[in-house]
């Protein structure tokens, strides 16, 4: 029979786990690694004025691909509050009837940083309209654009020339002249329009932490082969850090007051650090197929999940214990429900518990057998007894201040009972030699799947990067094939090894 197409569903499973995970990163945005952190920036717009009767403000809201919106708030009593589009533009737009005196309205955002600093345009500019300069300093304007252009090869190069030009107005007559009349941001602008270059006038916000009363930085975004660049034409700097916001883009001014007076506009901003997992999180998506993500459920049952998804985990561990390396349990997936109580004892006292039941349950049951009762009634009476064995000691641990002890009632009993019956019968047909070896290889593997699933890193991909299942169950499937020898077996050959040497 072919095998073609067990290894295409290998595969296909293999290909879906590791494609999930990767989207689970990049689209989402959940780290890898446990514990990871995420710098948060919590910016605060104050916006004051003189109210002269009914006032509307229309304030231009941070539009910059490299940061993204965690949370926002609006603090304006009195005022009716709508967040709109105008364009490619989000605004928010404060109104009321009658503000008289001194007014003061507040947005506050929280941003996370994504590391996309690409400018993508939306919507395409008009062309540039003509450029009218004011009298006497058309003259210094074609100056200043010819000499730019004539070092320049392309708009971006273009741009960086006059960039640089008017940084330096002590250099140039014509810049110093220029500035007199228009700010650096606007007469970059104007040169760049007047050349037919698309260019338009943006605003930034530096971030730095603590800083209060900050204002925004005026600079220009120039249009070369489809892709938007960024000048300080104050600094004659190209690009941007990290640290730079990008306040106002596609609106045509940052705030637009109707019935004031004596407007102004100040940033304060801190700097946080969060869980990036509950950061991610609270920035997912909860609309269409987003609403059925775990995430969604109550807390209780996130809990009980998170337990239920590290048992994949310790059956892969289980069955690559038994087919490659050969160790004997009692029972094929009891190891995997012991390290599961592990998990909630802790290895030590579970493995003192574990020991203390069965040995208890062990004696009680021998007697049992004597008894010449039916299968059904000889293990009811040991679930029964187990119940009993498990009441005692922790009632034993709380009198002697063993609080570790209490936790032995997490052991599953039935699991419990079904391993005193298997080993009881065992020890009457195999002996206690194989009870020992059965009964030491199931704590063998309970405690190597405990320590597999007992593991911060293990814990945030079962439960969080559910493709991973996918990818055991892959492996799971790929073990089922082995057919070879286990390398306890291996040991059968010594003799022959050393009659060959």
């Amino acid at each position: 029979m072919s095998r073609k197409p067990f290894y295409l569903l290998i595969f296909v499973l293999i290909a879906a786990g590791v494609g999930y995970n990767y989207q689970r990163h990049v689209s989402d945005g959940i780290p890898f690694l446990p514990g990871t952190s995420q710098t948060t920036w919590t910016v605060e717009a104050r916006i004051t004025f003189n109210g002269e009767g009914a006032v509307e403000a229309s304030f231009a809201l941070p539009s910059d691909p490299a940061f993204k919106t965690l949370s926002e708030s609006a603090a304006s009593p009195g005022y009716g509050l709508a967040m709109t589009m105008d364009g490619d533009a989000r605004r928010a737009t404060w109104t009321t009837r009658q503000a008289l005196g001194r007014q003061e309205l507040y947005y506050t955002t929280n941003l996370v940083p994504t590391g996309d600093f690409k400018l993508e345009e939306i919507a395409e500019l008009p062309a540039p309209e003509p450029v009218v300069w004011d009298e006497g300093l058309e003259t210094a304007a074609k100056g200043l654009t010819a000499k730019a252009w004539e070092k320049s090869a392309n708009n971006t190069s273009f741009a960086r020339e006059l960039a640089e030009l008017i940084s330096q107005p002590d250099k140039q007559q014509n810049v110093a002249l220029l500035l007199s009349r228009y700010e650096p941001a606007q007469l970059m602008t104007r040169l760049l329009q007047s050349a037919g270059v698309q260019a338009r006038q943006v605003y930034g916000l530096k971030l730095e932490d603590g800083r209060r009363r900050q204002n925004l930085i005026p600079m220009v975004e120039v249009l070369d082969n489809q892709e938007w660049k960024l000048f300080n034409p104050a600094t004659g700097e190209q690009g941007r850090n990290d640290k730079l916001l990008l306040w106002q883009r596609h609106s045509t001014s940052v705030l637009d007051l109707t019935g004031g007076s004596n407007s102004n506009v100040s940033f304060s901003m801190i700097e946080d650090t969060r869980p990036a997992l509950a950061t991610a999180i609270d920035m997912m998506d909860t609309g269409g197929l987003a609403s059925l993500s775990l995430y969604n459920l109550p807390l209780e049952e996130q809990s009980l999940l998170r337990g239920l998804f590290l048992i994949p985990i310790g059956v892969l561990v289980v069955v690559f214990l038994r087919v490659i390396i050969g160790l004997k349990t009692s029972g094929t997936f009891m190891p995997v429900l012991i390290a599961l109580a592990f998990i909630q004892t802790k290895l030590l006292t579970g493995l003192v518990g574990f020991l203390l039941i069965v040995a208890a349950g062990l004696v009680i049951r021998s007697y049992l057998s004597n008894l010449n009762l039916l299968l059904i009634s000889r293990i009811s009476a040991v679930v029964i007894v187990v119940l009993g064995i498990i009441a005692g000691f922790t009632l034993l641990a709380f009198n002697l201040g063993l609080t570790e002890g209490l936790t032995i009632t997490f052991f599953p009993m039935i699991i419990l009972a079904w391993t005193i019956e298997r080993m009881s019968i065992l020890w009457e047909e195999e002996g206690a030699k194989e009870v020992m070896l059965q009964g030491g290889g199931s704590l063998l593997v309970a405690t190597i799947t405990y320590l597999a699933m007992d593991n911060d890193l293990v814990r945030h991909w079962a439960f969080n990067f559910l493709g991973v299942h996918l990818i055991i169950l892959a492996l799971v499937l790929l073990l089922g094939q082995y057919t070879g020898y286990r390398l306890l077996e291996l040991r059968r050959f010594r003799p022959l090894a050393g009659e060959k040497s």
